[in-house]
């Protein structure tokens, strides 16, 4: 299914990383959160693949890896369903308190990928 791809430079899917810092006492409330919202992006246009990392080297640093066919269609998501998502609507005192006391929003662009042979 995975293969070496290079697609003449353009159009590259691009990657978005989402940097929590979590405290110790929050990580299962975190988890607990991104397990009752499954199925919240899969459905999304443009959307290739999501993860979420748990720090495994005393770091309090989550990772939050998605992969997008191109920006606009994450930020397509970002201006709807990821505001839902994340408690866009309603009021403030409506949401639960943030499990990360900090975020970071990386982005890259997919330059080449590869995967493992088919036997």
């Amino acid at each position: 299914m995975f293969r070496a791809v290079l697609r003449n430079n353009r159009h590259m899917s691009i990657v978005k990383i989402n940097v929590l810092t979590v405290p110790e006492e929050q990580r299962e409330t975190l988890e607990q959160r991104f397990a009752a919202r499954a199925g919240a992006v899969e459905g999304s246009d443009g959307f290739e693949w999501f993860e979420l990392l748990r720090p495994v080297e005393g770091i309090d640093t989550y990772l939050v890896y998605t992969r997008w066919r191109s920006e606009e269609d994450f930020q397509r998501w970002m201006e709807g369903r990821a505001q839902a998502a994340h408690g866009g609507e309603g009021a403030q005192g409506d949401r639960p308190k943030p499990a990360a006391t900090g975020a970071t929003l990386w982005s890259f662009e997919v330059v080449q990928q590869t995967g493992p042979q088919q036997a």
